[in-house]
């Protein structure tokens, strides 16, 4: 579910469309395009997103259900600004940097938004923000040299996380009993074991690269 865009890529250097979002000729620095505004939205939809759970206070009324529906489409807006990127050939090294970030607001955002409301361990929350945030820094960092995209692992990661937090976040399921519950618990499990094991990854291919440097 994050950006599927490749390192080696071509960057975006044309666009069929005329206009506002980008422009024949707009070259690879360009990061005006189609693409880039669906992630950027993303990022903007996260406020609200957060807003509407809290201000629920747990009594899963109808701003839990705004908040969970708001979060499934702000989630499927990255597979969508993917596709776009890729299909259209509109891949810049904005799109790489941003749209995990993007992803990062999110997520990180539901995830302290259900421990506020107690329906989620912080150390649970604790640890996926420490991987996620130190691997942000560490991209910020490198980024004079080299821009890291999603790997495969950070992928799954973000699939295993988003699934995670949708089952929490619809009081919907709980008619159906407390398998969804335990559903959750295991998925939740798969994603921070996902998280982890991801995190250790990318420090492994920094130590690599800086040791081939």
């Amino acid at each position: 579910m994050t950006d599927e865009r490749t390192p080696d890529a071509p960057r975006a250097a044309t666009f069929p469309w005329r206009g506002r979002f980008a422009s024949r000729g707009a070259g690879p620095a360009s990061t005006a395009n189609i693409a880039n505004v669906i992630t950027v939205v993303r990022i903007l939809m996260a406020p609200l997103f957060i807003a509407w759970l809290l201000i629920d206070d747990g009594a899963d009324g109808p701003l839990r259900i705004a908040a969970a529906v708001l979060f499934v489409v702000a989630i499927l807006t990255d597979s969508l600004d993917g596709m776009l990127a890729r299909g259209l050939d509109l891949v810049t090294d904005f799109g790489k940097i941003v749209d995990p970030i993007a992803d990062k607001v999110l997520v990180g955002g539901a995830l302290v938004g259900l421990s506020v409301l107690g329906e989620l361990p912080w150390w649970v929350t604790a640890l996926i923000l420490v991987r996620e945030i130190g691997i942000t820094v560490y991209r910020f960092v490198v980024i004079r040299d080299r821009v890291i995209p999603a790997s495969r692992g950070g992928k799954l990661k973000t699939v295993l996380q988003a699934v995670a937090v949708t089952l929490a976040l619809f009081p919907l399921w709980v008619p159906l009993g407390d398998w969804v519950h335990g559903l959750n618990t295991v998925v939740m499990t798969a994603a921070v074991v996902a998280t982890l094991v991801s995190g250790a990854d990318y420090v492994r291919v920094a130590l690599k690269h800086s040791r081939t440097s």
